[in-house]
């Protein structure tokens, strides 16, 4: 995969700025109507390719199919997907290898993610569920959307702030310690763990928290999902789901309310 070309690069320097300098970013470009993202048109076109596969769930975290019918003369077919819960998340990697011929690879792909996830949510049942607050986003804080509260309530826990299937939202660290969470889950979209507790230096949380690495298996709507059920399962409930030895980082000590 390493030597593959790289077609598109994000215009705003994630890796220089921290979180809220990046909000301030984001918020700036869309305002004025500035695209996020770069293609290299000339690259693309010339792969050739048969089909490109982008998403309209979120503007700021990919390429969207607009930008890509903006590429001129390209002749390859355009694949949006836009799974907004894990039932979804799953039918997409069926849908991906239907559209590339190979079926029965993507019913096992999809069908080793569902085994998992309810794995899990059956090591789990029955336990009292534990109060979390998934931060999509530290500075401001974003309640998590999409598929994070349904991980949340598969691992045995309740989402204080997000609803299931629906946006990420802006809120405040206040009104997050209102809501009482037992455990804060610092996943920052696009973030690994290591970037996650860099960015939360110097902040006090309103309960136990952690880091996990959100990039590769909370914010990306992919069948590696279903090891982030698991991992949240540990976390909340670790005398009944096992560790499955991705990496988390305890954070700083709590507020004192």
């Amino acid at each position: 995969m390493a030597a593959l070309p790289v077609v598109t690069a994000a215009r705003i320097d994630s890796d220089a700025l921290r979180s809220a300098d990046i909000d301030t970013a984001v918020r700036d470009a869309v305002l004025d109507g500035r695209p996020l993202y770069a293609l290299d048109e000339d690259l693309i076109r010339g792969r050739a390719p048969d089909l490109v596969i982008t998403q309209d769930l979120c503007h700021v975290c990919a390429v969207s199919s607009d930008e890509v019918g903006r590429v001129r003369s390209l002749d390859a077919d355009v694949l949006a997907l836009d799974p907004r819960t894990l039932a979804e998340v799953a039918e997409s990697v069926r849908t991906v290898a239907a559209r590339l011929g190979v079926p029965e690879r993507g019913e096992a792909v999809a069908g080793d993610m569902e085994r998992s996830i309810a794995q899990t949510r059956r090591a789990v049942a029955g336990a009292a569920p534990v109060r979390v607050f998934v931060a999509e986003w530290l500075d401001p804080p974003f309640a998590a959307g999409h598929w994070l509260p349904e991980m949340v309530a598969v691992a045995g826990g309740v989402e204080v702030l997000g609803t299931a299937g629906m946006p990420s939202f802006p809120t405040t660290w206040e009104e997050v310690a209102a809501a009482e969470p037992e455990l804060v889950v610092a996943a920052a979209c696009g973030f690994d763990a290591a970037r996650i507790e860099r960015e939360a230096a110097g902040m006090r949380f309103p309960s136990r928290a952690v880091a996990v690495d959100a990039n590769a298996h909370y914010s990306r709507p992919a069948p590696r999902l279903a090891q982030g059920v698991a991992q949240l399962a540990f976390l909340l409930h670790p005398a009944l789901a096992p560790d499955p030895g991705l990496p988390w980082i305890e954070l700083e000590p709590a507020w004192t309310r």
